[in-house]
């Protein structure tokens, strides 16, 4: 499922136009990515948690030369799954 398709399944669920539903994904998509941003988890109960994690600087190789080259370190989003969503989908 894509945006869009998920703008529309909001669309029939709720009978809201599906500019509505649009505007209602996007606020969504924008509250959660701002509050990452943050550094502040977001939890829905029951369908998961987001939060960010630090990934510290680390070694690796350019594959095409071999050369040792450094990572930089970064701030990654990441999900847990909730009990609920768990069981729905196994």
């Amino acid at each position: 499922m894509n945006k869009a398709e998920l703008v529309e399944a909001i669309a029939n669920e709720t009978g809201l136009s599906k500019s509505k539903s649009g505007e209602v994904v996007n606020t969504i998509v924008k509250t959660i990515s701002e509050s990452l941003a943050k550094g502040e988890k977001v939890s829905l109960t029951g369908f998961g948690t987001w939060s960010t994690n630090t990934r510290p600087e680390r070694k690796g190789r350019n594959p095409k030369t071999g050369e040792e080259i450094t990572i930089a370190s970064k701030t990654v989003a990441k999900f847990k799954p909730g009990n609920e969503l768990t069981k729905t989908v196994n």
